[in-house]
């Protein structure tokens, strides 16, 4: 145990040695959630978010779902404190963030990293040297091992072969695919994933489904998904928060979503039973 009341566990995936730095027993004890919205309110032109309470406990993925502009992305937003709410409490690592200052902030994002849906890769560097950026923003990065690491994150995500080709040459999928590798040289203790099988074949989704649940039994990552993909939502969720007109209308496990009453889930589901009858 460090003395900022941290702990350092190292796991080795495909025979990649990664480092993780965790809550020790003191931080979690004043905050037992990972991750926790407490009465949040956020509005812009309309209320976006409105009294919004769930929770992600360590080493869960909770998916967030609900259609196009009820609060998705803006609350993994509020998570990496690019927003405060208006009103309530975001607790993340542990920590409440509401008023943290932007230093503070910078260090929790250094726990909690984001993948987003354009992949946000630099076109000027190749898939390694983006990896690399990240890796090299690490305090304890290690310049002796740095391509070893590197190739053993490409190879996780299966694109060993691609390390010295650009963004430009990948499609969507493998672009994703690079931005989860760069994402894991940050060493964090969670992932935000935004839409991270939209406008990808049903291949390369597969594919992206179970590179994300490996990482999640295998490095014990807490992670957040935001997805219209209800496969990937079942593929690898522990829970599910659905958003509907800025409030939480279902927080539980994705195991008995179907048995929710709520007429905006049953129609939601039912879109979904729809769209996969017609493409069968």
């Amino acid at each position: 145990m460090r003395a900022d009341g941290l702990k350092t566990l190292t796991h080795r995936l495909n025979g990649t040695l990664i480092s993780l730095t965790v809550p020790g027993t003191r931080m979690a004890e004043q905050y037992p959630h990972y991750i926790e919205f407490r009465h949040v309110y956020k509005t812009f032109d309309y209320p976006v978010l409105v009294d919004a309470n769930f929770y992600v406990d360590g080493g869960e993925t909770v998916a967030i779902i609900g259609r196009s502009g009820v609060g998705k992305s803006v609350s993994l937003a509020h998570i990496m404190g690019f927003l405060k709410p208006d009103q309530g409490n975001v607790i993340v690592a542990h920590q409440d963030i509401t008023g943290f200052r932007e230093a503070e902030l910078r260090e929790i994002r250094k726990k909690v990293t984001m993948v987003f849906q354009s992949g946000a890769l630099f076109d000027s560097l190749t898939v390694a040297e983006n990896v690399l950026f990240s890796l090299e923003l690490n305090d304890d990065y290690d310049k002796q091992n740095r391509e070893d690491v590197v190739m053993g994150l490409l190879r996780l995500v299966g694109l060993e072969n691609a390390a010295e080709q650009y963004p430009s040459d990948l499609s969507t999928g493998y672009k994703r695919a690079v931005a989860i590798a760069r994402a894991l040289a940050a060493q964090p203790e969670c992932i935000l994933y935004d839409e991270p099988t939209t406008m990808v074949d049903p291949i390369m989704s597969d594919h992206v489904a179970r590179l994300m649940q490996r990482l999640k039994e295998q490095l014990h990552l807490t992670s957040v998904v935001v997805t219209h993909d209800l496969d990937l939502m079942r593929a690898v969720a522990d829970k599910v928060v659905v958003l509907h007109e800025g409030g939480v209308i279902y927080f539980g496990a994705v195991s008995e979503l179907a048995n929710s009453d709520h007429p905006h889930i049953r129609e939601f589901l039912a879109m979904d039973r729809t769209l996969l009858s017609s493409n069968g």
